[in-house]
């Protein structure tokens, strides 16, 4: 994934927007949901939630100035009734992280490779609307999502994955056709290979 060809933005305030939906999703979400389907195959809603949190954890780290390559992207012992506030606290160290203008243009290691931290956050902004996505897809989606998050993630996902046939070490499948009249969530499922598991 070359994400030094990400958006040249400061995509900081669309990450923070998309922290804050995925939060407010997470906290819609139900025991009896947790072992649920969602549009990564490999995943049911708890794993998806570890992934969220692990994932967030790991680029805090790079934020920080650490070594996020070395921080599993899946948490780990969270209690089923503390997805929200595991979420919320690793969102948190996530925003600090990245506050300063500094950390936008110096170069960071992520799991593609290395890239200026502009290019980088915007590549975790893409994986995070995702996300987010497919957990909104898996609860039925109770919330609805904000539009300008999936044109910036859809934007990035064009220009760092712009060949729709990838290969197992790309993290995201090959493209499928978008269903006619998708919104922008939509279209972002299905440029990185998802499908829905129910009708919006």
């Amino acid at each position: 994934m070359n994400a030094t060809n990400a958006l040249p933005m400061d995509p900081r305030p669309l990450y923070a927007r998309a922290t804050e939906q995925a939060a407010a999703l997470i906290k819609t979400v139900r025991p009896e949901q947790l072992s649920g389907p969602t549009p990564c195959t490999e995943f049911d809603v708890r794993t998806l939630l570890s992934h969220m949190v692990g994932g967030s954890r790991r680029i805090a780290v790079v934020g920080e100035g650490g070594d996020g390559m070395a921080v599993h992207p899946f948490a780990d012992g969270v209690e089923d009734d503390a997805w929200a506030a595991a979420y919320d606290e690793v969102r948190d160290r996530v925003l600090k992280a990245w506050s300063s203008d500094e950390r936008m243009t110096s170069t960071v290691r992520v799991p593609w490779g290395e890239a200026p931290g502009h290019a980088a956050l915007s590549g975790y902004l893409m994986e995070l609307v995702t996300h987010t996505w497919d957990l909104s897809e898996s609860l039925g989606h109770p919330h609805a999502l904000d539009p300008e998050l999936a044109e910036a993630a859809l934007a990035t996902a064009r220009r760092v994955l712009p060949d729709p046939e990838r290969d197992s070490k790309t993290p995201f499948a090959s493209a499928r056709p978008a269903p006619e009249g998708a919104d922008s969530y939509g279209q972002l499922a299905a440029w990185l290979g998802r499908e829905p598991i129910r009708a919006a």
